[in-house]
């Protein structure tokens, strides 16, 4: 499946600053059992209406729980929590090709 992380930051958060802090966590990810894949993508179009960034899991169901309850997600809420105006969790199949 694809576990989708849709942020948009509070308007006083560095954006450029906070996704390198946000690649740096995540180069890890892949490391938990599960997960297969980490992409990380940056809003390009800067209007207040757009997030600004999104972190996507290519991860097995099954590991949504482990992945839950990782040192990893547990830094990613306290290290970014505080500087979220709004997030959306989206989980979708993985395409086949």
């Amino acid at each position: 499946m694809l576990h989708h992380i849709i942020v948009k930051w509070n308007a006083n958060v560095d954006k450029e600053a906070a996704a390198q802090k946000v690649h740096l966590l995540y180069a890890g990810a892949a490391k938990i059992p599960g997960i297969q894949q980490v992409e990380i993508r940056e809003n390009i179009i800067p209007r207040d209406n757009r997030y600004d960034i999104m972190i996507v899991l290519n991860m097995e169901e099954s590991a949504l729980s482990a992945w839950d309850q990782s040192e990893l997600h547990r830094q990613w809420k306290a290290q970014f929590g505080p500087l979220m105006e709004k997030k959306c969790i989206f989980d979708c199949e993985s395409p086949t090709i």
